[in-house]
């Protein structure tokens, strides 16, 4: 039995470039963190005692004979691409909601990835992860995704994370003094809305715009080295939550899907109680919203916010762990770190 534990993702800026339609032709780049929240998956081959072949779980229980009877389709792809024919047994918990802006899909795959891997002795570098995991999603699923999800869920960490060519990404830390760090999550409050979207849905809008929208993109790419100016300087770290708020400006132009009156009007409240900037995480139109805020207007914004859900959490730095595994496997390093 293989059990992997892979987080999730808050996205500060450049979200958007990290589309191959913008970055093969522009270059992209993003400014992002992983979080103590985190993907769950089992994994282990199925004793051949049961009428089915194989059982999955997640949102619904699967009972299959063939993989290509799978309904969920990132399971079913992973199977195929790793070419594991034995039955098997996957459980999918998650600490967050699915569909809510936190890159919960990527997660799932880049963890199921990382556990059956395992399963078959194998033990993928992260930058592979990465890449098959954007390689199942945009090719086999062809889902309207960025790349940058799946380099969080594999990396982890807080990252500039930049974007070229067809497959080409690069990983740099952003190293910040702890109290710097510790000073920036004081300032950050992570609620959810209430609601879920299908990003995919929300995404093709948004690159169907791609062409339009070059001045916005552009300056929003453009914030990643001025918010890492901003974090690694003296400078006062509300500025970054001024950009935040710029940044959302830009973003919620992009497409009339990214926002709503709903919306609106949870951010609105925010900063009339308050706080300096923020935006709604992932492709928008629903999900998890990340407010800045100084500590001391803390207490006035969750009051105002009150009929929402808040999330405590800090920053991760581990990316996909495989946290549990039998004593008995032996691994064999597929591709050096």
């Amino acid at each position: 039995m293989i059990i992997s534990r892979t987080p999730f993702r808050i996205s500060f800026f450049g979200g958007g470039t990290d589309y191959p339609d913008w970055f093969r032709y522009n270059g992209g780049e993003v400014l992002s963190t992983t979080i103590d929240k985190y993907c769950y998956l089992t994994c282990r081959y199925l004793p051949p005692f049961f009428e089915h072949r194989s059982r999955i779980v997640w949102s619904e229980i699967e009972r299959v004979t063939e993989t290509s009877d799978i309904k969920h389709p990132a399971v079913r792809e992973i199977l195929k691409f790793l070419d594991i024919n034995d039955g098997v047994e996957i459980h999918h918990d998650g600490d967050l909601p699915a569909r809510a802006g936190l890159g919960s899909s990527s997660s799932f795959a880049v963890g199921l990835l990382n556990a059956l891997a395992y399963l078959k002795g194998l033990a993928p570098s992260k930058r592979q992860l990465a890449l098959d995991a954007i390689f199942i999603e945009q090719v086999q699923l062809k889902e309207n995704v960025g790349s940058q999800d799946q380099v969080n869920a594999a990396f982890g960490g807080l990252n500039r994370i930049t974007f070229g060519g067809a497959d080409d990404f690069a990983v740099t830390p952003v190293s910040l003094k702890a109290s710097r760090l510790h000073e920036l999550q004081s300032h950050l409050l992570l609620i959810f809305t209430g609601f879920s979207r299908t990003a995919s849905d929300v995404a093709a809008e948004q690159i169907a715009a791609i062409g339009d929208k070059y001045s916005e993109l552009r300056a929003m790419q453009d914030m990643v080295l001025e918010a890492i100016t901003i974090l690694q300087s003296q400078t006062d770290i509300c500025d970054f939550g001024k950009l935040l708020h710029d940044s959302w400006i830009l973003k919620r132009s992009l497409t009339k899907r990214i926002s709503n009156p709903k919306i609106d009007d949870i951010y609105n409240e925010a900063i009339r109680t308050g706080a300096i900037g923020g935006k709604l995480l992932g492709a928008g139109g629903g999900g998890f919203m990340l407010i800045f805020v100084k500590p001391d207007h803390l207490a006035a914004v969750r009051e105002a916010l009150k009929g929402f859900l808040y999330v405590p959490f800090v920053f991760e730095n581990e990316g996909s762990q495989i946290i549990f595994t039998d004593d008995s496997m032996k691994l064999t390093k597929l591709v050096s770190e």
